[in-house]
């Protein structure tokens, strides 16, 4: 058989794919894992009865504000390792300065703080069970996200596999942000970093194989 008699056989019976379509189906995924986490979070843990008082306190923002912009920058970076051809760029750079802002925070907080209570600024009260509470708390959105990035054309399935962990690492931590009741600038840049980094790992060591294609 000649190529274009080859060529001429494949495309015959092809049919355009519907983008809108895909979008909508990935959405509805990522929207189950995200509806996921928040209910695991709810039952499981709860939410603080303090919120409310909390919720004046600038450093619940801040801790907000961090996990939202690493959730933000690792939906950008999963999306563009999603599709072959598009250059993840500068895209990295919206998970270092979250990363960088906290922990020059951190590292103001330790030089003014006592020495004597420097220690309770990184280990809190909850350091043990943090991290682990989060990558827990990941799981729904976790899978989701490998299960949408399966279903496109990731060309380097390590790094798109991390990516959809980071990402559901950050969605953990944004949820579990509204039960745990540390604050400290150091404990956060350390104990909520390490949680959302497990299921990043996780994501890159999984992806390796699951997205490959």
């Amino acid at each position: 058989m000649k190529t274009d008699q080859l060529i001429t056989l494949l495309a015959n019976g092809v049919s355009a794919v519907d983008g809108q379509q895909a979008r909508r189906h990935s959405a509805m995924i990522l929207g189950c894992g995200t509806l996921g986490t928040v209910l695991l979070m709810v039952m499981w843990l709860g939410v603080r009865r303090d919120l409310a008082d909390a919720a004046l306190l600038p450093m619940f923002w801040a801790k907000l504000a961090f996990a939202a912009t690493l959730l933000v920058g690792a939906y950008t970076v999963a999306l563009r390792l999603s599709r072959p051809g598009m250059r993840v760029g500068h895209a990295p750079l919206a998970l270092a300065v979250p990363v960088l802002v906290l922990w020059l925070l951190a590292a103001v907080a330790l030089g003014m703080a006592a020495p004597e209570s420097r220690g309770y600024l990184i280990l809190g009260v909850s350091w043990q069970v943090c991290p682990i509470n989060i990558a827990l708390l990941s799981a729904p959105s976790f899978v989701a996200a490998l299960w949408v990035m399966r279903s496109l054309a990731p060309v380097r399935p390590a790094l798109a596999g991390a990516a959809s962990g980071l990402f559901a690492g950050a969605l953990g931590a944004l949820a579990y942000s509204f039960y745990c009741p540390e604050l400290a600038a150091p404990f956060i840049g350390i104990w909520y970093l390490l949680g959302m980094l497990i299921p990043a790992l996780a994501g890159g060591m999984i992806g390796s194989w699951l997205l490959r294609w």
